[in-house]
């Protein structure tokens, strides 16, 4: 039922954000269609930790923030390979054992190594990553093993000190 009430206000909010509408009128329409949403959804069993992961939030805020860094650092090295007359692009790909244990995990995982700039998820077969890097430094920031222990530990899988919990 707590995930449901959560969806319902996530899908409230964007429809305020998006819609930019406060007459009476269409903000009542707004909430119908909410909640006509939400039931379909329940109705669908799709309102499950996996569709609907609240119990990530607090975790996925310094997760986030961690991301954030590491992409503007993914960033620089791309624009540096670039902009250098060598062009130090030695394009590799990877294979990299996920330590998530669940799907979303693993997806949370392959989606942040693509959102990172110079790196792409190529395949996600099992627990298995299979991932195109287009700089040696790309490549080294994935075998090295901190964006999967990261991402670990958004899935409340590990305590940070590589111990799992």
């Amino acid at each position: 039922m707590l995930r449901a009430f959560s969806l319902g206000l996530v899908l409230i909010i964007l429809w305020l954000l998006l819609s930019g509408h406060t007459a009476l009128l269409l903000l009542g329409l707004g909430l119908v269609s909410v909640l006509a949403v939400v039931l379909i959804a329940w109705r669908m069993d799709l309102v499950d930790p996996e569709g609907h992961p609240i119990h990530l939030i607090w975790r996925a805020i310094p997760y986030w923030a961690w991301l954030l860094i590491e992409i503007f650092k993914a960033n620089i090295d791309v624009a540096r390979a670039i902009v250098r007359p060598r062009m130090p692009i030695r394009p590799t790909v990877l294979r990299l054992k996920a330590g998530q244990k669940s799907d979303l995990g693993r997806v949370i995982y392959a989606n942040s190594i693509t959102l990172t700039p110079g790196t792409v998820t190529l395949a996600v077969e099992g627990e298995t990553i299979e991932v195109h890097a287009l700089t040696p430094g790309a490549a080294e920031g994935l075998l090295n093993g901190d964006m999967n222990r990261r991402a670990m530990i958004m899935e409340g899988l590990s305590d940070g000190a590589g111990e799992t919990s």
